[in-house]
């Protein structure tokens, strides 16, 4: 209720993971006589796993249902009045509404609220080059970028495939194009695929890339792609080379799509993103939330705001706006940076600060290597993982671990997120009474062999 005794109105822009979390949340905690909760969304779907699009692309998951967390209806039945196909273009925040668009009629009109929380998630990177906008070039984004892309592959004749970019997406829409008989390039501006490693532990991705049949191209700058007389996409030029194409997918990256919070005046970061407080609210205004790719949040190694575009941030972000909105009280202290892919059996982790993170921000840091096994040496089907470890400097606070192996390597660098979000050293980590057998882990579990090659580094300096 609002002071007059009147029922609220709380409007949401965007119908994903932090939007919808957030209306679900706070019609848990209000009912539908205290709190109308009214949603725009201007695609097709809501609530839906966009991390699972290169695994429907290359076939191993069945889509797009299967990434459906809740549909439309869903929502609708607890009474959150979810209005799909429907975009929001202005945002008044003297006068307490939003203008939002029938994306198939062309119709608007204004809507107020009480309450705004804004999820307007991210978009993909498209450089302003020649051809970029061709047939045949596809950004992956959301559930229609997936279908798209779908559509155009069982259109296309061809067989040979170019991905612009490797990072997450990049590597995962490679795999996803080799699963589907495709001859896979992937052209990268980078010196090694995965920026978000350190270049050596990269060299670990491309070794294993390039032993799947994928070529990649390192260090190379794309100019403008080629186009044929039916505007469709033929191929990708670099300053050096041209590489045929038939169908181009671009994993470049995303920015944070806040173009509508821009043009109303509202804080943005260095990233692009709004700049929000601890609960969740936009800086400066008292009833103005946003979450998910949309935001900057706070690095708690680094201690400054960082763009990470996660489905776990956008859902804990949701929750804890939701929480606030429907009159409790929750906070989002900030994140250590923690991802994890694939490729094919490859697996690839990392969290906390890489080398170039920790000189930017002025830290002096010491970094071990180590290689090891996913579980006793002498337990059938060991396989090799390496391990990479920063620690700051005399003090040994943990900075940073990034790990490449196969089985079981992955998940590993959660004990690292546990470690930086408590703020050990890695001394202190060497004592962790982790669990052990020989089909998990060597008796000394790779992450800690880390940690003690690191203490040791450190007690040297």
């Amino acid at each position: 209720m609002n002071m007059n005794g009147a029922r609220e109105r709380l409007v949401v822009v965007g119908g994903d993971a932090a939007g919808m979390s957030a209306a679900s949340q706070a019609r848990r905690l209000k009912g539908p006589d205290e709190l109308e909760i009214v949603a725009f969304e201007r695609g097709r779907f809501s609530s839906y796993s966009a991390c699972g699009i290169p695994y429907w692309v290359g076939g191993e998951v069945a889509g797009p249902d299967a990434l459906i967390a809740r549909t439309p209806e869903e929502h609708r039945a607890r009474d959150i009045d979810l209005r799909m196909r429907t975009e929001v273009t202005e945002i008044d925040v003297s006068g307490g509404r939003v203008r939002a668009r029938d994306v198939d009629s062309g119709a608007e009109s204004w809507t107020s609220f009480d309450k705004l929380v804004i999820a307007t998630g991210a978009r993909p990177v498209r450089p302003e080059l020649p051809g970029m906008d061709a047939a045949g070039v596809h950004g992956v984004q959301t559930l229609e970028d997936g279908q798209a892309l779908l559509d155009s592959l069982a259109r296309t004749r061809g067989r040979r495939a170019v991905v612009v970019g490797a990072g997450y997406i990049g590597v995962e829409m490679a795999e996803a194009l080799l699963h589907r008989g495709y001859e896979v390039t992937v052209v990268n501006r980078g010196s090694e695929p995965m920026s978000t490693l350190d270049p050596d532990m990269g060299r670990l991705v491309h070794t294993a890339m390039t032993g799947l049949g994928i070529t990649m191209v390192d260090d190379a700058e794309v100019t403008r792609l080629e186009t044929g007389e039916d505007g469709r996409v033929r191929a990708v030029v670099t300053r050096d080379a041209t590489y045929p194409a038939d169908v181009v997918v671009l994993g470049i990256g995303v920015r944070p799509e806040t173009t509508v919070a821009k043009a109303a005046g509202l804080p943005l970061g260095t990233h692009g993103g709004l700049l929000t407080d601890l609960a969740m609210r936009v800086r400066g205004h008292a009833n103005i939330w946003a979450g998910g790719d949309c935001v900057e949040v706070l690095d708690l190694v680094s201690g400054q705001e960082r763009h990470i575009a996660l489905g776990t941030h956008a859902n804990k972000h949701g929750q804890v706006i939701g929480s606030n909105v429907g009159g409790g009280y929750a906070t989002f202290p900030g994140v250590v940076g923690t991802a994890v892919s694939k490729v094919c059996d490859l697996e690839i982790a990392r969290t906390g600060l890489r080398e170039k993170d920790a000189d930017r921000v002025g830290l002096r840091y010491e970094t071990v290597t180590v290689e090891s096994t996913n579980s006793a040496g002498y337990y059938p089907n060991a396989s090799p993982m390496t391990v990479k470890m920063l620690a700051e400097r005399r003090t040994g606070r943990l900075l940073g671990v990034q790990i490449v192996g196969r089985e079981g390597a992955a998940k590993r660098v959660d004990i690292a997120a546990v470690a930086l979000t408590a703020r050990m050293t890695v001394e202190q980590m060497t004592a962790l009474d982790l669990g052990y057998a020989p089909p998990f882990s060597p008796v000394w579990d790779p992450v800690l062999v880390a940690a003690r090659k690191a203490a040791t580094k450190v007690r040297g300096t």
